[in-house]
């Protein structure tokens, strides 16, 4: 299936994608600070650590990635299907960002770091948000 958008306007489509401060991560950041919790976004710590990850916490020795559902691969999700245009290309993608994921885990727990990855969809709504919420302070403990 050819691609519906022409070459110059999907790159313009691509290009808006944001790798940082998307909703599912505002709404993660809202939700712990809610919840009293402290953490650092640009800190130092951030940039040096594998993978750089969106938030920690250095209070509790913990990272936390807020994986989105499609450009991670989150199986057996709704928000996740491979394209029907460059199949290959696409599952070679997403199979790099998952070995990638594990390495950069794999070298936190190696660190000492606990890690915790919430997916896109955990955070979609109301009432994902709040089984969110109750189980919170079990992944920080």
């Amino acid at each position: 299936m050819a691609d519906v958008f022409a070459p110059e306007k999907r790159a313009e489509v691509m290009s808006r994608i944001r790798g940082r401060d998307t909703g599912p991560e505002l709404a993660l950041r809202s939700m712990l600070h809610r919840l009293g919790y402290r953490f650092t976004v640009n800190g130092p710590k951030n940039k040096s650590l594998p993978g750089k990850p969106d938030i920690v916490l250095p209070k509790y020795r913990t990272v936390i990635f807020v994986h989105g559902c499609f450009w991670h691969g989150h199986e057996h999700c709704p928000a996740f299907r491979i394209p029907g245009s460059r199949t290959e290309w696409w599952t070679a993608k997403i199979s790099g960002n998952r070995a990638r994921d594990v390495r950069n885990e794999k070298a936190l727990l190696v660190m000492g770091w606990h890690v915790v990855t919430i997916w896109e969809c955990a955070l979609k709504t109301a009432s994902a948000r709040e089984w969110l919420t109750r189980r919170i302070p079990g992944f920080l403990s």
